[in-house]
């Protein structure tokens, strides 16, 4: 599907078909394409919890306000971030750059984040939504539809999932097959309201 397509038609589908699963191999390619998500100092921060057991799934639905495309989608994402990635070995993300690059990064990661809560937190939000997006519109361009759903208890999913300790749950991404589409639009902004040139009027 052409990239514009997939933009345009994406939508946030809560049906989903509950006898069909996504293969091995399709989840590894839309896996495959969200690890090319862009980073910052490509610290390749998010982590992507993959949950298939059925008893799992209905805990986590539990814990979302009782959704179904928790249960019924073909695959649930948790898509977390790694707090601390800046600081877990940071050569490891510049392995394949020049020498004088990778010293230059490796260097400044530490000052940029140390001690700084908020950044760290920022940044891991900033990295989720990118991959979120990369992996609705892979899933769209696979012929599949999705839902980012932030509609739920953070503290109780994190215990489900045994989220580790400086992580932190982003959203989940239910994907799979429809089968029923999602409402029309609820009205899109004008771009004159959103898009500004050079700075605020």
């Amino acid at each position: 599907m052409d990239t514009f397509d997939a933009i345009k038609e994406r939508r946030s589908v809560k049906h989903y078909d509950t006898n069909h699963k996504l293969s091995d191999d399709e989840i590894n390619k839309l896996m495959s394409l969200a690890v090319l998500s862009p980073t910052s100092f490509n610290m390749q921060n998010w982590r992507f919890v993959l949950v298939k057991d059925p008893e799992i799934r209905k805990q986590l639905r539990a814990a979302a306000w009782d959704q179904a495309q928790v249960t019924d989608s073909s695959v649930l994402i948790v898509l977390c971030a790694d707090l601390k990635s800046w600081k877990n070995n940071p050569s490891q993300y510049w392995v394949n750059a020049p020498k004088e690059a990778q010293e230059f990064l490796v260097s400044a990661m530490g000052p940029f984040y140390e001690g700084k809560d908020q950044v760290q937190r920022d940044e891991a939000m900033r990295s989720c939504g990118i991959a979120a997006q990369t992996i609705m519109l892979a899933a769209k361009s696979m012929g599949y539809d999705s839902n980012p759903m932030i509609g739920f208890d953070p503290d109780k999913v994190a215990e489900i999932i045994k989220l580790p300790q400086d992580h932190i749950i982003s959203m989940l991404i239910a994907v799979g097959k429809q089968t029923k589409p999602a409402m029309p639009r609820g009205g899109q902004l004008s771009l004159d309201k959103v898009v500004f040139t050079d700075k605020f009027t």
